[in-house]
């Protein structure tokens, strides 16, 4: 039961929110003001509402001792704001001389915000901040590369906290600058209502094929995962309903939660918006954003079109047929309005961009569409206060963002203060002189490791800031190496222990968590691949050193790894695999993506020879599996 303290502190956050995303229209229409005086302010804002919406969250209500901390913390960070802005024209000028009190007090707000971020986030993001503060403060007496020359706290605030290359760097800017308008248009476009007429036309277009509500899923959740920039939100806003569908159709729990949540997590690599991610990328690769877009389409398709076949096949193995054209549901008129409301904002994005404006008056513009299409709805002009509630979510959103890219500012500004990142990176390229798989394989586990627990955005950012100088020297095409590591990113919501998309979609399809990360790893497998790929085979990428065949053949090589891997790890195909089918058909996978020439179309021809003695070697005998088998599937 919501108590008063807890009521009060809800209403503050949620009207300190849509004041957060007032500014953010505001800033991608007019620009932002004194970046030393916009960037504290929000961030301050943001960390209050943070803390104040933290409070609504606690189960047990606001307690005295609870309350107390929270008071402390807001203290702590507000005092350490107000200094900053005190000495922000001797920042600006470089004519800085800091007292032992503004060193404690900056030191102050550091641990307050680390232990915002750990609320939010866990302590993923708000550990590695802290080992980065301990680092700067006694790395001095580790011995070898580990070892720096040793910081005193003055020079280690003014790198983390009074300055433009820590808390309040690059990264808050591209965040206040870029970014805050795209995730208040992915919330304005969930409220007004499009989803569930977007999974009725889902729907119809795939319902006849074999498992047909999962393609259904897969269609809805890639669209709505493309814009909202929140694997979690997007799991849970289109689970609810795509996921009791899948069910209902024949297929486990499991396997249910894990479509929604692999359609989820690969809605962020779907051009034209990518959760905002294209917009991040082109602000820190100096790409234009239609070029990403282009690069980014290919390997979309693939990775979708591996899903698409993944549940085809599990349907297949489990007879489970698709829908009649009887039992599809015939979009109205209200459903294609609703998808005039989600397609007129992604065109004038499209729009807008082409034209040469800015993303941010793209951001603009998409969001003043959205907010007036919304009143197609029926609902909305019933209730046209939920688009203000709407923008108040999307700005406590903004504000949880914020947090954690304010401890990643604690972590690039250590990182550059103590030369760590640099020894890193030489590390990386050492093992990459040798290997360049290797050097990329150990990209990859950082990129999970860094992006564990943390959103999209904030993962993909600390990814690039903290592994940048490694991966810049690769010898790989900028753009290629940052589309791996923004795929790996987004591949830690799916990879257990933490696995934020099965354990949002679980408790919706009432399955074991563990079970659906592994089963949605599983079926985004592919994902997995996909980077490697375009790394080594960057026309995969088509801007990107563009060969006809080139593209043609790590097209074929993608598709048959694919197709092999997927009836592999299913057991079916045609009727159910033996063992050693399926151990033939990830060797030949496997040898498929070796870059020799030679080696990779033995590994095609093995692969086309099992299919071959799978389709032709026994004819008539491809019937579905025994009810028995369906049934233990079904059950698992």
């Amino acid at each position: 039961m919501s108590t008063p303290t807890a009521s009060v502190t809800r209403a503050l956050a949620l009207l300190l929110g849509f004041g957060v995303a007032v500014q953010s229209i505001y800033t991608a229409w007019a620009g932002v003001f004194d970046p030393g005086l916009h960037r504290p302010i929000i961030a301050w804002v943001c960390v209050l509402i943070a803390i104040l919406y933290r409070v609504h969250l606690r189960q047990d209500g606001p307690r005295l001792p609870a309350l107390l901390i929270d008071a402390v913390l807001i203290a702590a960070i507000s005092l350490g704001i107000w200094r900053f802005l005190v000495n922000a024209d001797n920042v600006e000028n470089m004519l800085v001389d800091f007292s032992r009190s503004d060193q404690i007090i900056a030191l102050a707000a550091v641990i307050g915000l680390v232990e915002v971020s750990r609320r939010e986030f866990g302590w993923g993001l708000a550990g590695f901040a802290a080992l980065t503060l301990v680092y700067c403060f006694w790395g001095q007496h580790l011995s070898g590369w580990l070892g720096h020359a040793g910081f005193s706290l003055d020079q280690s605030m003014q790198g983390i906290w009074y300055g433009f290359q820590g808390v309040f760097g690059m990264p808050v800017a591209i965040l206040l600058e870029v970014l805050f308008i795209y995730i208040v248009f992915g919330v304005v476009l969930e409220a007004t209502g499009a989803g569930h007429s977007m999974i009725r036309m889902s729907l119809w277009i795939v319902g006849r094929i074999s498992g047909g509500a999962a393609h259904a899923a897969i269609v809805a959740s890639s669209l709505f995962g493309a814009v909202s920039g929140s694997v979690v939100a997007n799991v849970v806003g289109t689970g609810t309903f795509t996921i009791p569908m899948i069910r209902k159709q024949g297929f486990s729990p499991a396997f249910a939660g894990a479509v929604e949540a692999a359609a989820s997590s690969g809605g962020q690599i779907v051009p034209p918006v990518m959760g905002a991610a294209a917009f991040l990328m082109a602000q820190l690769t100096g790409i234009s954003y239609l070029t990403i877009c282009i690069a980014a389409l290919v390997p979309a398709l693939i990775y979708y079109g591996s899903l698409f076949l993944a549940v085809y096949v599990e349907a297949r193995k489990l007879g489970i047929r698709g829908l009649s054209r009887e039992e599809l549901p015939r979009p109205t008129l209200q459903d294609w309005l609703h998808a005039l409301m989600f397609i007129g904002p992604i065109l004038t994005i499209i729009g807008v961009m082409l034209t040469g404006r800015s993303p941010a008056m793209a951001g603009f513009w998409a969001t003043m569409v959205g907010l007036a299409l919304g009143f197609l709805n029926a609902d909305v002009r019933r209730r046209p206060w939920v688009l203000i509630d709407a923008l108040a979510r999307a700005g406590i959103n903004c504000a949880r963002i914020l947090v954690a890219v304010g401890a990643i500012g604690i972590v690039i500004a250590g990182l550059n203060l103590t030369g760590l990142g640099l020894s890193f990176a030489q590390a990386v390229l050492t093992v990459a002189d040798q290997s360049l798989l290797l050097g990329l394989l150990l990209t990859a586990l950082a990129c999970i490791a860094l992006g564990t627990g943390l959103p999209t955005l904030p993962s993909y950012l600390i990814i690039v800031l903290v592994m940048g100088p490694a991966i810049a020297k690769l010898g790989v095409p900028l753009l290629a190496i940052h589309m791996f590591v923004f795929y790996y990113g987004i591949i830690s919501h799916l990879t257990p222990p933490v696995a934020l998309a099965a354990m949002a979609a679980a408790p919706i399809a009432e399955a074991n968590p563990v079970s659906v990360a592994i089963t949605g790893t599983r079926l985004a497998l592919v994902k997995f691949v996909l980077p490697f790929v375009f790394v080594f085979n960057p026309s995969l990428l088509i801007v990107v050193g563009f060969d006809a065949a080139e593209f043609a053949w790590a097209a074929l090589r993608i598709v048959v790894v694919t197709v092999a891997v997927t009836t592999a790890l299913a057991r079916f195909d045609a009727r159910p695999l033996s063992r050693l089918d399926a151990a033939l058909r990830i060797l030949g996978a496997a040898l498929a993506l070796v870059q020799t020439p030679a080696v990779a179309a033995a590994g095609i021809a093995l692969v086309a020879a099992c299919f071959a003695v799978h389709r032709f070697g026994r004819r008539g005998q491809s019937t579905p599996p025994p009810a028995s088998f369906r049934e233990k599937e079904t059950s698992s």
